[in-house]
């Protein structure tokens, strides 16, 4: 045995023992980009019948109104953080998914042994789908929370400035803001 050889072994061992890992973490966010699509829609259907939602930094600031802007924003990213890991994450590690049944694959083929070739490149492109799905999931999550996170960080930093025309700010909010917007100049 070569030191080339041992070293290849010991790569291809190690690499083999993240599969069980990966394919966990995959479909632990997989599993995670529903609950995330059910909490948004949840959101959107609080925010549509203009209720307050727990996810909303206009909840938080009438809970606190003491809070700055930077503070919320801090907030707004805190809420953020998960999903967008989730959306940066889960493509990588489909990746990996599809990579370390490769070589198992390719050997397989080698050896003429065409059912072991199907079962690796199965999982294989199964948890890449699961992945992408999932990344595309929370993608949309995030950058539609993003900009409500946005729009109410506006309201709510005119709402503290005070500004003296309150009429033409308050007519399109929801009627938490509008109370809020009113009750603030």
């Amino acid at each position: 045995m070569t030191i080339q050889y041992l070293i290849e072994s010991a790569l291809y061992s190690a690499s083999q023992l993240f599969m069980l890992p990966v394919l966990l973490a995959v479909l632990l966010m997989f599993f995670y980009a529903f609950y995330a699509v059910g909490a948004f829609l949840w959101q959107s259907r609080q925010r549509r019948q203009q209720l307050p939602a727990a996810y909303d930094l206009l909840a938080s600031w009438q809970t606190s109104p003491q809070m700055s802007a930077v503070e919320l924003e801090a907030l707004a990213f805190k809420r953020l953080e998960a999903p967008r890991i989730v959306t940066r994450v889960t493509p990588m590690l489909g990746l990996v998914a599809t990579m370390i049944p490769m070589g198992p694959a390719i050997k397989s083929l080698a050896d003429g042994q065409l059912a072991q070739v199907s079962d690796h490149l199965t999982v294989a492109f199964s948890a890449v789908i699961l992945s992408l799905v999932a990344a595309s999931l929370t993608y949309w999550v995030v950058n539609v929370r993003r900009r409500w996170y946005a729009e109410e960080l506006v309201m709510i930093e005119q709402a503290q400035r005070g500004a003296s025309n309150t009429a033409p700010l308050a007519a399109g909010l929801p009627d938490a803001a509008h109370d809020l917007v009113t009750e603030t100049a």
